[in-house]
């Protein structure tokens, strides 16, 4: 793609709040050749994200929060979707160093090693915004309470589960939220390698976190 296959004609700002909400206005180059009539398109923009899968290999267990989401507000099952740390990535940060910063926030753990899942558009149709997926070691034994940042108005409760009994929501459809599913299901298929990687290093061997994990 080059320059010439998209054309911004006009662009507006209709919102800017939390979020902000953009109407462009453009044309963009067919398949069959030659460019498209002017078509309009919304978007609603804030910035790319950091999420991350706190898993303690030594307890087997994930690390995973609860809590209120708007969008959910008609869901037969309630608004309080079972989820994984994320948060935005400010100006200056990384995406790990953010993955690292909200575990802390919102679930009091500290984070060591990191295994990078994927990064991919969150929602394409309607935003630029994009996920930086992680799986982060941590140790689950003290984890739990109510986290969050009153001044953002987060109210963040901790849940620890089994790995398998975590990976078996996300099988049956339990899990509705999508870094949660997209994450549980790599697991799903790199637990044990993971795992055994993980308590290795643990027992003293040099062995890299991500040597035999494979990446999409």
């Amino acid at each position: 793609m080059s320059e010439s296959d998209l054309e911004i004609i006009e662009r507006e700002i209709c919102y800017q709040g939390f979020y902000r909400l953009e109407r462009l206005r453009l044309r963009h180059r067919l398949f069959a050749g030659g460019m498209s009539a002017p078509i309009v398109r919304e978007v609603i923009e804030k910035g790319d994200v950091a999420a991350v899968l706190l898993y303690d290999p030594q307890r087997d267990e994930l690390v995973m929060i609860e809590q209120f989401r708007i969008g959910a507000r008609d869901d037969p099952r309630g608004p309080w979707l079972l989820e994984i740390v994320a948060g935005l990535i400010e100006p200056g940060e990384t995406p790990e160093q953010v993955a690292r910063r909200e575990a802390f926030e919102e679930a009091g753990c500290t984070v060591g090693e990191v295994i990078p899942i994927s990064t991919f558009y969150t929602s394409p149709a309607k935003t630029s915004q994009r996920t930086h997926l992680f799986l982060g070691r941590v140790d689950s034994s003290a984890a739990g309470g109510i986290h969050g940042l009153a001044d953002e108005g987060e109210d963040i409760r901790v849940v620890r589960l089994a790995a398998e009994e975590a990976i078996g929501l996300a099988e049956q459809g339990q899990t509705d939220s999508t870094w949660p599913l997209v994450a549980l299901l790599w697991f799903a298929r790199q637990h044990q390698t993971v795992r055994q990687r993980w308590l290795t290093v643990n027992q003293g061997e040099t062995v890299t976190a991500t040597e035999g994990v494979a990446t999409p």
